[in-house]
């Protein structure tokens, strides 16, 4: 084998040393960096420096997945408003798509140009594809544009969970890029929200996700705007596996159900109903007709989508099969499995309990609960539900009403109705100290 010295590749790299090529800049001029991004296609754009106190949460994984990041940037690509606002959602749809593929194409352009530069970058996918694979376990994004958006002042949450840019409204997309380079100027977060608090989006959502007081209901929102997503597909080859013959699988999903999910696999899947979105009428320029003439507002936007005879997919027994029924009786109630009670550990379910936890099927509870897992995943946590509210915090703390003992993978397994809860307290793999009837409330609080 010949030395590695006189391949060619080596050689005309080490000439190309030599020659003292430009060294990238250890710190990035904001204005320029800025223009930078805005000709690659973003709308707007701002930096954040990685050990900002706002992505503390999410820092690790920051630099886990890009050990070199020194800071980040995060951009905004508009939406036409139109598209949203349509009742046909196959038309917001393509809205959604198209912008998000602009997204992943600014981020790849950006990145491009700053290689070119020799400044190492990174640009993860806007939406997906995401590492599914985690599904289950923990978080299958690598990035979570939304508080990186907000700590670089381009935006606040809304009590619809989406990020409003002072100008655009929420009718954006988001995208990030990581750098191994510093920037010369950060932004940091703006000093006021964009929400004008309507509550259009509480009154939009078919599914009642969104209260009035500012609490969510994840699994409400998981469940019906995502249906077509991993956790509805799982439920829904489900539905094909328990199927004895055709006949028996057209009524379990109708036809059109059918040909939607067709749809959502074949061209990118599609979102129910992200009514919230649509309604939102904060930022500069989308606050026009609603401070103009407010009623014809409600006319054009709101109420088609509040009138739209569809299926709304619920949990049984779920806050949200409650909502529909008593706010939409001309919508179609489906109820469906809750797919996101398929938990591969124990510390996802911990993680989940307060996505799942429905907060009107928890009236008039007043518990704390110790668990005790053992086995393969060896936990303790304290769940405590009150006022209609749930905490979620590790170890044994306060008294507890009820200290429930179990084995982690029958714990997982009674709760992916894969273990007969029966089965397992005969047999001891699940221990109770306290009232049956407690675990029992607590099982209401959490519907699959």
């Amino acid at each position: 084998m010949a030395e590695l010295s006189e391949h060619p590749s080596v050689k005309k790299f080490r000439a190309q040393a030599a020659d003292s090529a430009p060294q990238p800049k250890a710190t990035l001029d904001a204005h320029e960096l800025r223009d930078l991004c805005l000709r690659a296609g973003a709308d707007d754009v701002g930096f954040v420096d990685v050990d900002r106190p706002e992505l503390a949460k999410d820092r690790e994984d920051i630099m886990r997945f890009f050990p070199h990041t020194k800071a980040l940037i995060s951009f905004v690509m508009r939406m036409n408003r139109e598209p949203i606002h349509s009742p046909a959602r196959s038309v917001a749809n393509v809205e959604f798509h198209q912008t998000g593929h602009r997204v992943d194409e600014t981020a790849h352009r950006i990145v491009a140009t700053l290689e070119a530069r020799g400044i190492r970058a990174v640009n993860p996918a806007m939406g997906f594809p995401m590492e599914v694979v985690n599904f289950g376990a923990g978080k299958i994004w690598v990035v979570s544009h939304k508080p990186i958006a907000v700590a670089a002042g381009l935006g606040h949450m809304g009590i619809h969970r989406n990020v409003i840019h002072p100008k655009f409204g929420n009718f954006i997309l988001l995208g990030t890029v990581l750098l191994e380079a510093i920037v010369s100027e950060y932004q940091q977060p703006l000093d006021y929200n964009p929400c004008v608090e309507c509550k259009l989006c509480v009154s939009a959502c078919p599914v009642g996700a969104i209260g009035s007081d500012g609490a969510f209901n994840f699994s409400a929102c998981y469940t019906h705007n995502y249906r077509e997503f991993s956790g509805g597909f799982t439920n829904w080859i489900e539905q094909i596996v328990d199927s004895k013959n055709a006949s028996d699988y057209r009524s379990r999903v109708t036809d059109p159900e059918t040909a939607s999910m067709w749809q959502s696999l074949s061209f990118g899947a599609n979102y129910k109903s992200a009514y919230c979105m649509a309604v939102c009428p904060a930022g500069e320029e989308v606050l026009g007709p609603f401070l103009t003439d407010r009623p014809q507002y409600l006319q054009d936007v709101v109420k088609p989508l509040q009138g739209k005879e569809e299926t709304v997919y619920v949990v049984p027994k779920s806050d949200a099969e409650e909502y529909v029924a008593r706010h939409f009786p001309h919508k179609q109630i489906k109820r469906v499995g809750n797919s996101l009670n398929r938990l591969r550990t124990i510390q996802s379910f911990l993680n989940g309990l307060p996505l799942t936890f429905q907060r009107n099927q928890s009236k008039g509870l007043a518990a704390t609960y110790h668990f005790t897992f053992t086995g393969t995943e060896e936990r303790q946590a304290t769940v405590t539900i009150h006022d209609q509210k749930i905490e979620v915090t590790d170890g044994h703390t306060g008294n507890a009403d009820i200290n429930v003992t179990a084995d982690s993978q029958t714990w997982l397994g009674f709760l992916a109705k894969e273990r007969n809860l029966v089965w397992a307290l005969l047999r001891r793999k699940i221990r109770l100290k306290g009232s049956l009837r407690l675990l029992l409330a607590f099982g209401k609080c959490f519907p699959s």
